[in-house]
């Protein structure tokens, strides 16, 4: 029985996880993040670390606070990506400037882990992206 219910789930992730390719592919921010949850915990399809971190880049361009928080993770541990504390404190700072809590914790320990110069790196990086996700959400809310 228990094999039953757990074929089960997996066709029901895969139903999911088919109907969320569609909408990411049409541009769905929160789909995007989704199929990169589901890719990186293998629901509904193998687990791959590199389509997750496709996935949450793609939502975290956009200004997706928990696909940003994600992909700091990503970073920081490696997972699909070389690690890199650089981008895992850009990554995390983002999500923190949106008030994820949990991605400024996890900020203040990549940064424990770095050197001052990666530090400076990673600050003016963030700063950038930030101005860059400004300009972008400015654009499209004078186009409304």
């Amino acid at each position: 029985m228990a094999e039953a219910v757990g074929t089960l789930m997996v066709q029901d992730y895969s139903e999911i996880l088919s109907r969320t390719v569609v909408a990411a592919n049409s541009g769905d921010h929160d789909a995007q993040f989704r199929l990169g949850v589901l890719n990186g915990l293998g629901l509904g399809c193998a687990q791959d670390y590199v389509k997750a971190v496709k996935w949450y880049v793609l939502a975290a361009n956009s200004g997706h606070a928990e696909a940003q928080s994600n992909l700091g993770y990503m970073y920081g541990t490696g997972r699909g990506v070389p690690q890199d504390y650089v981008q895992a404190h850009v990554w995390y700072s983002l999500a923190a400037a949106q008030g994820d809590e949990v991605a400024r914790a996890n900020r203040d320990i990549v940064q424990d882990a770095m050197a001052g110069d990666q530090l400076e790196r990673a600050q003016t990086l963030a700063a950038e992206i930030f101005e860059k996700l400004q300009t972008r959400a400015n654009q499209k809310n004078s186009n409304l």
